[in-house]
Order: C-alpha cells, then structure tokens, then sequence
C-alpha cells in the first residue's frame, strides 16, 4: 500500500468506516435506501446480485454524488480474463474491488490495477463458513490457519487488503500492522440475528480487534428504521477508534 493510501485509512471518520452493503435485486430499492439513508452513510457495497442488475452503472451514479462504493464482485478466473476485467473495473473510479485470494488471480488483479486508484482486497474465507465447510470442500486448512496463508500470499502479490472476519483480524494486524487494509463483513450488533454468517462480531469488537472497515448489510437494510440502524452503528465505532 502506498503512503498516501494509508494515511487516507489512518483518517477515516467512523461514518466512512461503516459499508453499507446493497444486496438488493433491483437498482429501484437500492436508490430508495441511499436516499432513505441521505448524508448518514457515505460508503456502498455492491455485490454479484445487484452487479447483475444494473449495478455497475449505478456505482458511477454513486461516485458521481460524492459516495465512495465497494464492488464486491469475487474475481476469479485465468489470470488474462482477471486482468482484462480489472483493467475495465479500475475505469469505475470505485474505491475497493474484491479478488479471491488465489496468487494468480491477485497478481493479475494487480497488475491490472497499477497506476489506477483502485484498492484490492482478497477475499480469504467466507463469513458463512467454519472448519467443517472447509474440510467439505477438500481444503487441508482450517479457517484460521486459510486466512494466514492467504493473507501472506495477498502481502506478497501486492494487494492493499484483505476480506475477513472479525475473528480474525487481530492476529492478521498483529503480523502486518498497518501494511494492509483490514475489511470485516459479518457484522452483527448485539441482539440482531447471525442468519447464514458463522463468524460474527459486533461493531465495537471488529474495531477493538483492528478492523479498517466494516461491511453491514441486514442489521441495516431490515431495520425497521435503517438512518437510525446506521447511526448506531457509526456511534459504536467513534466509541471505540476515540
């Protein structure tokens, strides 16, 4: 990561630390959030299902009004079709990309990226999977130990971060320090429900462990009062980053 990059994170207000993810199907109920949700949040998510309806577009619309947007689109293929795709990415003006952390995708992401100001987080392992969906898929890793090497390899091609779950940012920040960019999805605050996410933390704890980034989806979109939702969470990071 660059000097410039990491002072940007080393700054970042809580409210920009909070990502609000738009898992929604259609762009109409994704524009109605953003604007129920006004000047509170200033950081989208947008994932394979809204990509694949008109998502790309509407991160332009996005970025266009001052918001910073995430496109969590997994790249993961032969290294020439990932570079080729990341090249076309970089031209979005989005702030963070996903790539599964597979050293050749993330070297050809990389490339692919250079010179751009798009940041490149590898996804490790997924919030909703634990040891023995690891050992299901014929991984000889557990999650923790996934996540280390995966987080080694991200460092050695160059990425600026990495997607994990709260569980285990601690131990990545404690071997990386402030070289990486830190982005926890599985976000819950206390008393909501977990759903299909296996390692879960709340705000304050995903924080105090070292977390850049906090990526939320339900706990806001399915609030009964979503500007509110938001607002308690970005109250819980100032607690704790002050």
């Amino acid at each position: 990561m660059n000097a410039d990059a990491l002072t940007q994170q080393q700054a970042a207000t809580a409210r920009e630390r909070l990502i609000v993810a738009l898992d929604f199907a259609t762009i109409r109920e994704a524009e109605e959030l953003v604007t129920t949700l006004g000047d509170g949040v200033s950081f989208y998510k947008i994932g394979l299902e809204l990509a694949y309806g008109g998502g790309l577009p509407f991160a332009q619309d996005l970025i266009k009004d001052g918001k910073q947007v995430f496109l969590d689109l997994k790249l993961h293929d032969i290294a020439p079709t990932v570079s080729r795709a990341c090249a076309q990415i970089a031209g979005l003006g989005a702030r963070f990309l996903t790539v599964h952390a597979y050293p050749h995708t993330m070297k050809a992401a990389k490339l692919a990226a250079t010179g751009s100001t798009l940041r490149l987080l590898g996804v490790t392992v997924l919030t909703s999977y634990d040891d023995h969906d690891l050992a299901g898929a014929g991984y000889a890793y557990g999650v923790r130990d996934l996540v280390a090497r995966r987080a080694v390899q991200a460092r050695e091609a160059g990425l600026d971060g990495l997607i994990l779950s709260a569980e285990e940012v601690g131990a990545v920040r404690a071997r990386f320090g402030q070289d990486m960019i830190l982005v926890t999805p599985g976000i819950r605050p206390a008393g909501t429900n977990a759903g299909d996410q296996k390692r879960t933390k709340t705000p304050a704890a995903a924080i105090a462990a070292g977390a850049d980034y906090l990526v939320v989806g339900r706990p806001v979109t399915q609030a009964r009062n979503p500007r509110s939702a938001a607002a308690a969470i970005i109250a819980e990071i100032a607690a704790v980053q002050s």
